[in-house]
């Protein structure tokens, strides 16, 4: 069993993995942490890491970047594992983590999701065979009404896989509302709708003379991103400290 605590416990994906961890019994939340008392779970809560002293197996966050900065020092001098599920860091707390993960072992992801993961693998692979074929690559996301940011994080981490794979040849057009040129080559276009309650679609499209092949995600509920934590959680217990990625998780459940 894998002793988790919880910190963000309170908000919405604090209370999706409190939910997958009563189901699991290899999981299990022991403490929570949130300035936001919730006295409706299943597991004492208190308002930082320093307060708790109950014993766990690794730290799982999903909370706000404001509230990270405490929470680092203490990863850091407790030497817990921890899966930083939080966006929108700043750069000083990106490398505040990165100094963190010198004395444990750290996972972070622009998308937990264990299918977008897979689907980051798949691309990579895609994009050595069909792009020096002559495939056009595009990039098309789909989010709920109140997204406030475009286009997704993780329809970013599908380009900068593609990029990757390419040795960086490629540049990201977003909008072609003002051009009259054709297509250039070496750009992935990337687009973003939003509406209506849509999770998270992500579609990587690539079109070749006469042949179109799409490689598609669809997110039917935020559960899977907790369960993607959890996985990232067990991934990480006994690991090397260290700065580790979703793609880590994916090729060890592959071995």
């Amino acid at each position: 069993m894998t002793r988790i605590i919880m910190h963000g416990c309170s908000g919405y994906m604090g209370k999706v993995i409190t939910q997958l961890c009563e189901k699991d019994p290899s999981f299990e939340i022991v403490a929570g942490i949130d300035v936001r008392k919730d006295g409706n779970l299943p597991y004492p809560v208190f308002e930082s890491l320093e307060e708790c002293d109950i014993p766990a197996d690794a730290l799982v966050d999903f909370s706000t970047a404001g509230a990270l900065d405490g929470l680092f020092t203490e990863i850091e001098k407790r030497k817990i594992p921890a899966v930083i599920c939080t966006t929108g860091l700043s750069d000083a707390q990106q490398q505040r983590l990165n100094e963190v993960s010198a004395a444990t072992p750290v996972l972070k992801s622009a998308n937990m999701s264990l299918g977008v993961n897979v689907l980051l693998k798949l691309v990579k692979d895609a994009a050595r065979v069909l792009s020096p074929a002559g495939f056009d690559m595009e990039i098309v996301e789909k989010h709920h009404r109140r997204k406030m940011d475009a286009p997704s994080g993780t329809a970013l981490a599908l380009a900068d896989s593609i990029n990757q794979a390419m040795d960086y040849e490629f540049t990201y057009t977003y909008d072609r509302s003002r051009r009259r040129e054709p297509r250039d080559p070496k750009e992935i276009g990337i687009s973003a709708v939003r509406g209506g309650t849509i999770v998270g679609e992500h579609d990587v499209i690539f079109a070749g003379e006469d042949e179109v092949v799409e490689l598609h995600h669809t997110a039917l509920s935020r559960a899977i991103f907790g369960k993607g934590a959890l996985e990232a959680a067990r991934f990480l217990v006994g690991k090397e400290p260290g700065f580790y990625s979703m793609q880590d998780v994916i090729e060890s459940t592959a071995l």
